[in-house]
């Protein structure tokens, strides 16, 4: 019998900004992806990037951040990091799925969008499974850009 995680978002704010910039990565991923400082100061920068702690339960497990831009409404789950210490336990499939459900709601679309550099091969993995499909583009930066389209 599957257990249905208690898998939640909050807005960063003064209350947990704290312990979301305590979330790390196993030092074989940094790599792939900024660090929380990185995409906080980024979305103090740029209003249209919300920053989002991930919790479980009442613990913060992780961080996100989406967006939408431009006159066609591109809307990006942009960032997506669950802690070392809670990967591997399907809480990551659980947030991204929470966070489609957020996003798409929020801002009235039905498709989103989301990039990684090549070699994440674990991240491609899970967001294909989501559902998620490569576009055959990349961004600017190189990566890859993937698309889920909302049933």
């Amino acid at each position: 019998m599957k257990i249905l995680k208690d898998i939640h978002f909050k807005i960063v704010d003064e209350s947990n900004e704290k312990l979301v910039r305590k979330v790390s990565l196993k030092p074989d991923q940094d790599d792939f992806i900024e660090t929380v400082d990185e995409y906080l100061a980024e979305a103090k920068e740029y209003k249209q990037w919300q920053p989002v702690a991930i919790y479980h339960n009442e613990d913060v497990i992780g961080f996100a951040m989406y967006g939408s831009f431009g006159p066609n409404r591109h809307t990006w789950i942009d960032r997506i990091i669950i802690d070392q210490k809670y990967q591997g336990q399907g809480l990551g499939k659980e947030a991204m799925k929470g966070l489609i459900k957020k996003v798409s709601e929020e801002y009235k679309v039905a498709v989103l969008y989301l990039s990684i550099i090549e070699e994440n091969k674990v991240a491609e993995r899970l967001y294909k499974q989501i559902g998620f499909k490569y576009t055959n583009k990349k961004d600017p930066n190189g990566e890859l850009i993937f698309e889920y389209k909302v049933h």
